[in-house]
């Protein structure tokens, strides 16, 4: 695979591969993430009407505002047995204004946060990996960095769902800072013949030395919410941050959730572009902004050419 070369993650790689390259795609469209809701109420009632007039009229009523009268408590009842009420914890919004992120919006105002996948039961919090799981840290620190991300990526060469990279220290500064102001966003990932699908991403901070990002279909975002199971999660380690002055990425791919590796790569790749960007690329930022406020505006095409562009 021929060599890649962008500041912010210089050696992302699957496997044993030692870096990334993703062909840039002008072919493809945008579904308005609006259209991924369930049908309006109007759009079901034109669709039976004709049959629920002639059940009206079987019944001895006159019209379907009557049928809808004579059946409103089994109505009711049906609703309230269907109804299950999902306790979802307050979490601080970004936007100081609710009104601004309606259900008419393209994308949903920033909820709770996805819950990890673990193996241990519902209840226990999931454990949280440290670098020394994967290296020893006291020879590493006496390694130069050439040979430290050598070591990283042999590590991981086994693992065929797995992402790493390692990454200079400023650079992840960057990131983080920018990831502090707007841990929610929104990338897009276009599929041949396919237009774009769109999935939601969330930064995290679960130790002192570790930080997460859980990438989602937002789709299903949308639909669960906290209790939807993210197909991507990226760790930033960064016990060797002070003594080399990099930060380990290890990122794992879960199998049979609809984003293969090399979609992942993409959605890395466009994360680094994002939440790395610097003063020239004052686009990105607004885009982040404008998300990060719940701005009706937030404009999918220009997320998409932005995502799209080589550096």
């Amino acid at each position: 695979m021929a060599s890649f070369r962008i500041p912010a993650l210089r050696h992302i790689t699957l496997s044993t591969a030692p870096c990334l390259r993703v062909t840039q795609r002008r072919w493809a469209r945008v579904h308005d993430i609006r259209c991924l809701g369930t049908q309006q109420p109007d759009r079901i009632l034109d669709k039976y009407k004709e049959k629920l007039n002639r059940k009206a009229k079987e019944k001895g009523l006159q019209d379907i505002n009557e049928l809808k009268r004579a059946y409103q408590d089994k109505i009711d009842k049906l609703k309230k047995d269907a109804s299950i009420e999902v306790p979802i914890p307050n979490v601080p919004s970004p936007s100081p204004d609710p009104a601004s992120a309606t259900s008419s919006s393209p994308f949903p105002p920033p909820p709770p946060a996805p819950r990890i996948p673990t193996e241990k039961a519902p209840t226990s919090t999931p454990a949280i990996k440290n670098l020394s799981s994967y290296l020893d840290l006291e020879k590493t620190r006496a390694l130069p960095e050439k040979e430290l991300e050598a070591i990283w990526r042999l590590r991981h060469a086994h693992d065929s769902q797995s992402l790493c990279a390692v990454i200079p220290l400023p650079v992840y500064k960057t990131f983080e800072a920018t990831a502090k102001q707007y841990p929610h966003f929104v990338l897009p990932l276009p599929k041949e013949g396919h237009g774009a699908e769109i999935h939601f991403l969330q930064w995290t901070f679960p130790a002192p030395n570790t930080v997460t990002v859980l990438f989602t279909h937002l789709a299903e975002y949308k639909l669960r919410g906290e209790y939807s199971q993210p197909h991507t999660t990226i760790t930033h380690h960064l016990e060797l941050a002070e003594d080399k002055g990099v930060v380990m990425l290890l990122g794992q791919v879960t199998e049979g959730r609809g984003v293969s590796v090399d979609e992942a790569k993409w959605l890395v790749m466009c994360l680094q572009k994002f939440y790395g960007a610097s003063g020239e690329k004052e686009e990105r930022r607004r885009l982040l902004e404008m998300f990060g406020k719940g701005d009706a505006a937030f404009n999918i095409e220009d997320l998409l050419e932005e995502a799209e562009k080589a550096v």
